[in-house]
């Protein structure tokens, strides 16, 4: 369990003033020249030794990304841009941060852009988020007034200007290349890589584009050292992770706790336990509906961290941890997520076009029963012709739901077309 003395966010429920005196007063800002003093190479040494891995999905090293951008500028600028679109289902960690804790994320976008030699900090956040913005601005403008960021930062000699830019509510602009695609004011659509970000992103520039969680703990992590940072969770899991936990819990929350904590210690110490008890458990999605499903069995033993949740084909992914009780009707879940998956796909490759659309039409049929046994079979098929075949990720979290359902569910399947065929289709499917 997470002592007190080691949580990041100290302001995560809003309890106290986020102003900046707030903030202060809670030991943020605190010795930031000092750190900035200390030069780029060993904040970027300190990131790589604490072990955080982004925390935005896919889990990369924080420090070996920054660790990407020119040592040296070819005369072109760099940029920090924060990824805050936060459109994942199920995911509302970011959020928190940016209404009640802003001043985590500021100073980690100062750190981090100094790091990396950039000048401007690009925050891009979700076009929904309309207080989360008003609370992030007001922040930064404090900042600018004590003289934190703008011109001689910190009192450093960096010039530093922040800017926060609103989207328009796009799920595929959580994606990086379709972020800046949506930041230079073009449609909000990934780019083909090579080249990388940190060669050529927003405008043809040197970028590197992190999540908010991975910028707001920077601070902390180089205030108490890597070590510290490292001592926390499993090896290659370390540090603090913020769990948004919904569902059929009895508290849902949005809760700091240690890397690798155990799934049913994280939902008894938080959430107060499973609706209805530990064995209405069905199903749980452990990290925002694009990583696969996992049924009760499994989770009971589940450690919530990287390596063990990819071990079970799934993954933490942002640590949205989705519970489902019996009364779940889990076809008809992962339908919804299937349809929000085809609704959000850009269009730009075939695979993602075409195939989101037609495992929503096959998915339909399973909910109702009206599905032929071999679709099943057939359905895994295509997922798989998806997933892997597309410029971004949006086809894999378009599939692996899909995959996640037939591989630990697919008796419940098989069990309500036998129903229709025998005229007996169960009471939740007929609703």
């Amino acid at each position: 369990m997470l002592k007190d003395q080691d949580r990041i966010f100290t302001n995560l429920y809003g309890m106290h003033d986020r102003s900046l005196k707030g903030a202060m007063a809670r030991g943020h800002w605190d010795g930031t020249r000092a750190i900035l003093e200390k030069g780029r190479d060993w904040i970027v040494q300190e990131m790589k030794d604490s072990g955080l891995r982004g925390r935005g999905g896919a889990g990369f090293p924080t420090g070996l990304k920054w660790s990407f951008m020119p040592k040296e500028s070819d005369g072109r600028p760099a940029y920090l841009v924060v990824n805050a679109d936060e459109s994942e289902p199920g995911t509302c960690k970011d959020r928190e941060i940016m209404r009640h804790d802003p001043h985590t994320l500021i100073e980690g976008c100062l750190i981090a852009s100094f790091a990396m030699n950039a000048h401007t900090c690009y925050i891009y956040i979700r076009g929904e988020y309309i207080r989360e913005r008003e609370a992030l601005q007001a922040a930064i403008d404090e900042a600018y007034e004590a003289g934190l960021v703008g011109r001689d930062a910190c009192g450093s000699g960096w010039d530093f200007d922040i800017f926060l830019h609103h989207g328009a509510g796009a799920y595929i602009c959580g994606e990086e290349t379709a972020l800046l695609e949506s930041l230079e004011g073009k449609k909000g659509m990934p780019r083909m890589k090579p080249p990388f970000p940190a060669m050529a992103g927003v405008y043809g520039c040197p970028t590197t584009v992190n999540n908010v969680e991975s910028i707001a703990v920077a601070p902390t992590i180089l205030r108490r050292g890597a070590a510290w940072f490292a001592g926390l969770g499993r090896e290659n899991n370390t540090g603090t992770k913020i769990f948004a936990i919904s569902g059929h819990v009895n508290q849902p929350c949005v809760v700091e706790e240690e890397m690798s904590i155990p799934f049913k210690e994280l939902i008894d110490r938080h959430c107060g336990g499973i609706r209805g008890g530990w064995d209405n458990l069905k199903a749980v999605i452990p990290g925002g509906s694009s990583v696969p499903v996992l049924p009760a069995a499994t989770m009971r033993e589940g450690i919530m961290d990287f390596d063990w949740l990819a071990g079970q084909k799934s993954g933490l992914g942002t640590a949205a941890v989705i519970v489902m009780d019996q009364s779940t009707d889990i076809i008809k879940a992962i339908w919804r997520l299937s349809k929000f998956y085809k609704h959000e796909s850009c269009g730009q490759c075939t695979p993602c076009r075409e195939g989101t659309g037609w495992m929503m039409r096959v998915m339909e049929r399973l909910v109702s029963g009206e599905a032929d046994p071999a679709e099943i079979d057939m359905l895994f098929d295509v997922s798989k012709q998806v997933e892997g075949h597309t410029i971004c990720a949006l086809g894999d979290a378009a599939a692996w739901p899909i995959q996640g359902l037939l591989r630990h569910f697919r008796e419940e399947i098989e069990d309500r077309i036998r129903h229709r065929r025998a005229g007996r289709v169960s009471a939740v499917a007929a609703e």
